[in-house]
């Protein structure tokens, strides 16, 4: 019976290779055709004699003659495909990825009517390795539609139907019955030992996804006034997010939205003259810029002759007048030096492109929002409304003085990122309070067609406020904002403290000491932020984010540089892996060898629900159910053996390679994650 055909990607139908849509295609054809011929071949068969057939049945069997032949070829490639082993799997594939395709097979051959339904493959609980390690869980929709349609199936005998109609792969060991129509799918570890293998000779590669041209929004401080904890989470979650997508290998663009243009300038311009009269020709010293900000709010708000200047330096400003660009460009370089300081003790690449980069380009956005009449009067200004519903809060392109704002500045970027940039996925690490405004200009973008939902892609990755430990918004003892540059230093001296603590300062290098201190210090500060849920607020504690324990960077750093230590202390060289893997095979023997292994090859499948979803703490949490992992491993399993001298008997080659896969799948998630993992510690 042809619905009884399994169905795998064929090497060759008819000279031509088919993909698996076509394939399925073809299969429905061949199934239509079934259907029409059964209820046609009374009439043939009870034909009188010298009665004229049909001319439709007559090439209906005729076609049907041809296709038969067409599967006849497509069954005898399905048997060249599994006596080859079946469908192989790949390296750059997630797991649950290769095994949607192979259950999309089995259902598109045992049900072709419901051919494009989704797969759903869920892992299975690590404690229960009696249910296997993944689940298909279609049965029950499966039975569900098959009921509407007036047919009666018992879930269980649906599951069966799957299993039997799943093409062969090394990926799978077995397949199991399980409950009310789960089919249980056991991994094979010869599967696993070869992908783990291929891991070390190769390293750490990355999942197939599709490639985009992305930009990433993020950090975006105002010149002027120094970074604080405010701005932390921002940088932080935004460099994390470029990593993650430049490992899968999109094209990332990495933008600083800089606060570099405004009213404020004029104040700051003026007070530069006044302090600075000499500016034009000697650098101005100025050390403390926050404090040169203060100074000059207090004039503009309390001297009305101070305030009316600031605001004559604002138009000339805008005019391109050059003794007020190049005392902007002298604040604006004073600033920059401090926010790269910032920068370059958290490993942050950005490229600054600030608010007056679109100034041109405002005014082209407005003349485009214009001549789309998407432009509405508004007691003297111009509005945008979002959609044509005209509900909720308008944009305000162009104020009664003609002057332009923020809503006219984030329209001009959107333009600017997809015209010009060519961008398709944009993306905008900004506090969640400005999730109204930025849902705000996504409508507006789409209502005139500068953004397109068929092939844009822009995400607002929105997150909560930094706390103290008193579950108020993150301040000095005083009441001020918290400096960033006071917090990195906080987080120095209290890592030092620690390592002094064990004893470190008496075992490490000065050097290794301070590698070890900054390893501690920053990656305890990252963690802590991107270990949470984005969308929640955290509480900023030291004390927790030091903790040994736990889900914490100093857990994962300490277990990182045993797992390191293991290989170095065997007494042999295992920095060649490649040629160490020609002699020793990867054996899974032992149940924690197992667990370790396929906690390992989950790699795949937590990178595309983090790229998919922009959340890090995913990522967090594999690391540390990893870590968990290899300690399990670890103590349950030796490395290397010892006697009560003492001195090494035996080296268990397969088992420190486990350790060195382990390291290496460590090691890329901390690169994404900003940690900075040392051999000593």
């Amino acid at each position: 019976m042809w619905h009884r055909c399994p169905v795998v990607s064929p090497k060759a139908i008819e000279n031509q290779k088919l993909e698996m849509p076509e394939l399925n295609l073809e299969l429905k054809k061949l199934r239509e055709l079934e259907s029409k011929t059964k209820g046609l071949a009374a009439r043939i068969q009870t034909a009188k004699n010298g009665e004229q057939l049909d001319v439709d049945l007559v090439q209906l069997q005729i076609e049907n003659k041809k296709l038969k032949n067409r599967l006849f070829i497509l069954k005898k490639s399905i048997a060249e495909e599994s006596s080859a082993g079946g469908m192989k799997p790949k390296d750059s594939s997630s797991i649950t990825e290769q095994l949607e395709s192979l259950f999309g097979q089995a259902i598109a051959s045992a049900f072709p009517e419901f051919s494009d339904t989704p797969v759903i493959i869920a892992p299975v609980n690590s404690s229960s390795a009696k249910f296997g390690d993944y689940q298909c869980n279609n049965a029950m929709g499966l039975s569900k539609k098959l009921k509407e349609r007036g047919v009666s199936k018992a879930p269980r005998d649906i599951a069966a139907e799957l299993k039997g109609h799943c093409p062969p792969s090394p990926l799978i060991e077995k397949l199991e019955i399980a409950g009310a129509g789960f089919v249980n799918v056991f991994l094979s570890k010869d599967f696993a030992a070869s992908a783990l293998s291929n891991l070390l000779r190769n390293g750490v590669q990355p999942p197939e996804v599709p490639k985009k041209r992305v930009l990433v929004d993020f950090s975006s401080p105002n010149i002027a006034k120094q970074m604080h904890v405010g701005h932390l989470r921002s940088t932080i979650i935004g460099e994390s997010v470029c990593r993650l997508l430049e490992f899968l290998q999109h094209d990332v663009l990495r933008i600083n939205h800089l606060g570099d243009w405004g009213t404020q300038f004029g104040m700051l311009i003026a007070h530069l003259e006044d302090r600075f009269p000499n500016y034009l020709n000697e650098s101005p010293p100025i050390s403390d810029l926050q404090q040169f900000y203060k100074e000059s709010k207090k004039r503009f708000d309390e001297d009305e002759e101070f305030k009316k200047r600031a605001y004559s330096r604002v138009v000339s400003l805008q005019k391109g007048v050059p003794n007020s660009i190049k005392a902007w460009e002298l604040i604006c370089n004073v600033s920059r030096k401090e926010f790269q300081t910032i920068y370059e003790r958290l490993d942050i690449s950005i490229k600054e492109r600030g608010e007056s980069f679109y100034q041109s380009r405002m005014l082209s956005v407005v003349e485009f929002l214009r001549g789309k009449g998407l432009l509405e009067q508004d007691e003297g200004r111009e509005i945008m409304w979002p959609d044509d519903t005209k509900t909720g809060i308008p944009l305000t392109i162009v104020k009664s003085d003609g002057g332009f704002t923020y809503d006219t500045s984030d329209m001009a970027a959107i333009r600017h990122r997809v015209q010009e940039e060519l961008c398709d996925w944009m993306i905008y690490v900004v506090d969640s309070g400005q999730s109204t405004h930025f849902n705000t200009i996504f409508r507006a973008a789409e209502r005139s067609e500068i953004l397109k939902p068929s092939s844009h892609r822009v995400d607002h990755v929105q997150f909560g406020v930094v706390l103290g430990e008193d579950g108020k918004k993150f301040k000095t003892r005083s009441g001020d904002t918290v400096k960033l540059a006071d917090l990195l230093d906080e987080g120095m001296k209290r890592s030092l403290q620690q390592l002094q603590s064990r004893g470190r300062d008496q075992d490490l290098t000065p050097q290794e000491l301070k590698d070890a201190q900054e390893s501690l210090a920053y990656g305890c500060i990252k963690y802590s932020d991107l270990c949470h849920n984005r969308i929640s607020d955290y509480i900023f504690s030291f004390d927790k984010m030091l903790e040994d324990r736990g889900n914490t960077a100093v857990y994962l750093l300490y277990t990182y540089t045993r797992i390191c230590s293991i290989a170095r202390n065997s007494g042999e060289d295992f920095s060649n892996l490649p040629e160490i893997l020609k002699k020793v095979k990867i054996e899974l023997a032992h149940e924690k060898e197992w667990k370790l292994a396929k906690t390992l090859l989950k790699l795949h499948d937590i990178l595309i629900k983090c790229s998919k979803e922009l959340f890090l703490h995913f990522l967090c949490e594999f690391c540390y159910e990893v870590c968990t992992v290899f300690t399990e491993f670890y103590d349950s399993c030796y490395c290397i053996e010892k006697n009560k001298l003492g001195e090494i008997i035996e080296v268990n080659h397969s088992r420190i390679l486990l350790c060195e896969a382990t390291a290496a799948v460590l090691r890329q998630c901390f690169y994404i994650l900003g940690l900075k993992p040392v051999s000593k510690m």
